[in-house]
């Protein structure tokens, strides 16, 4: 069977009778147990699939079926799926399963999506390279001694490999686009609010947000149009009409790009990513576009206030997981206090508690204004700066990472960890939409990924200029699992 790039190349299959839901969920099923290794899937709901396809099979028959039939797709493990283990790859919350689905969730199956299983992520969303895990660290499908990313590891690298069409990830800082990028694949975050966070579970509650991770930009344009939208369970979630994506990807004018000085003169940027940037924007000039290279001097701003302020929301969101009424309760047992220590001590994993820890600390008394309340203020500042370039430009590029994905067990430190993010965190600071695009290959044979950010609800034009970029770049080569 042919390794599919696209729904619309599944759907012509379905339609001329060349393949069936039902053995498209048997390829997918075969590739998932010949890339075990890669540690991608946390669970596989073969059966639960397989029956699905069969009735979808039916309805393509008789002329019925949704607009995902065909659409086999993986979900982070941070995301409930009613009546399936949903764990944000943590010890805390094992055997949890949740008694109701993501609104994201229920939207795709609606539209004959077929979910194949759940994916390993960072513990709680926290982490940029899924070695935060409690089920272990995700390999690089195209070097298993390399990291997938984080903490959407999972999704990015099952998509990449080919166990799954498309998959699901949410992103707090980057949490999409960086793995994307490692991996060679797009990865989709939209602007804050415009897909409903019910369902998801929370890390940075004004960050975090539901992306998508897929092969081509026609298929992200589609799940973003069928998942978008106002939700009455999700007080955040935007009530703005939700644009027909997939109809208006073709660009109807010239545009003007910024490019951030600071992010393409960044000390440690890859000298190749550098160069795959400036390749881009000649060519982007060249046919006629307009790049402006501009000042953002808040850029060494955004790592710190980000990580104040989502270890403030992390500490406060995860404060319910005592081992009372949620998550894991420890066997030793004498008092209260006790046992709420040893049960959250044993339950979370070494960087969650860092995050809390941290967190706690930036809101305690005497701490909080010099901290938490002025990176408040500065990511005011960088929203508002950001604000100001889109009222003469319409998108900002940039690379996605400072690097190709880095080699497993190599950035232990934290502070070298958290600084990976330095190009990813602006879009969630600033609330706008962003994608990484898979742009190139590095001499390493990894992949590269270049990043585009639009204005808030604009992903009309991210998503237009993203598939106008690839015929500038070279194609990514297939991953070898």
């Amino acid at each position: 069977m042919n390794n599919y790039n696209s729904l619309q190349q599944i759907t012509i299959d379905l339609a001329g009778d060349q393949i069936s839901c039902h053995g498209l969920v048997q390829h997918y099923l075969l590739r998932i147990e010949s890339s075990k290794k890669l540690n991608a899937f946390l669970e596989v709901f073969a059966d639960e699939a397989l029956l699905r396809a069969k009735a979808i099979d039916k309805k393509i028959k008789a002329g019925t079926a949704g607009r995902l039939a065909g659409m086999i797709i993986g979900i982070k493990d941070n995301i409930s799926y009613h009546n399936h283990l949903t764990e944000a790859a943590s010890n805390m919350l094992k055997g949890y399963r949740p008694l109701y689905s993501a609104t994201a969730v229920n939207r795709l199956l609606d539209e004959d999506a077929i979910i194949i299983g759940r994916l390993n992520c960072d513990e709680f969303a926290m982490g940029g390279s899924n070695e935060n895990s409690a089920f272990g660290p995700v390999l690089n499908p195209y070097d298993a001694n390399r990291v997938s990313g984080g903490s959407s590891g999972g999704s990015a690298a099952a998509v990449a490999a080919g166990l799954c069409l498309a998959a699901l990830g949410s992103d707090t800082g980057g949490s999409v686009r960086q793995p994307a990028a490692f991996c060679g694949v797009f990865g989709l975050k939209p602007t804050y609010g415009r897909v409903s966070r019910h369902g998801l579970i929370a890390f940075g509650s004004s960050f975090d947000q539901i992306g998508i991770l897929s092969k081509s930009v026609e298929d992200g344009a589609l799940l973003l149009e069928i998942m978008a939208g106002k939700d009455a369970h999700d007080g955040t979630a935007s009530a703005l009409s939700v644009p027909p994506y997939v109809e208006e990807l073709n660009p109807k004018k010239k545009y003007r790009i910024a490019v951030i000085r600071q992010c393409k003169e960044a000390a440690g940027l890859d000298e190749e990513i550098k160069e795959l940037l400036n390749d881009t924007i000649a060519g982007i000039t060249a046919d006629g576009h307009t790049v402006d290279i501009i000042e953002f001097p808040l850029l060494d701003k955004m790592v710190p206030a980000y990580y104040v302020l989502t270890t403030a929301e992390a500490s406060s969101n995860l404060s319910r997981y005592s081992g009372l009424l949620y998550g894991h309760r420890t066997k030793t047992i004498s008092n209260l206090d006790q046992t709420i220590s040893l049960s959250r001590s044993e339950g979370f994993g070494k960087e969650v508690k860092r995050r809390i820890l941290l967190g706690t600390f930036v809101l305690s008394s005497g701490y909080y204004d010099a901290y938490y309340e002025k990176a408040q203020r500065v990511r005011r500042m960088i929203a508002e700066e950001t604000g100001k370039v889109f009222e003469k430009h319409d998108l900002i590029l940039s690379p996605t990472t400072p690097s190709s994905a880095f080699p497993l067990g190599s950035k232990m430190d934290p502070v070298t960890m958290y600084l990976e993010d330095i190009f990813t965190v602006h879009a969630n600071l600033a609330g706008v939409p962003a994608i990484n695009i898979p742009a190139g290959m590095h001499s390493n044979g990894l992949p590269l990924g270049l990043q585009l950010m639009t204005k808030k609800f604009d992903e009309v034009t991210l998503l237009q200029f993203a598939k106008y970029i690839l015929k500038l770049t070279k194609p990514i080569t297939q991953a070898t699992v």
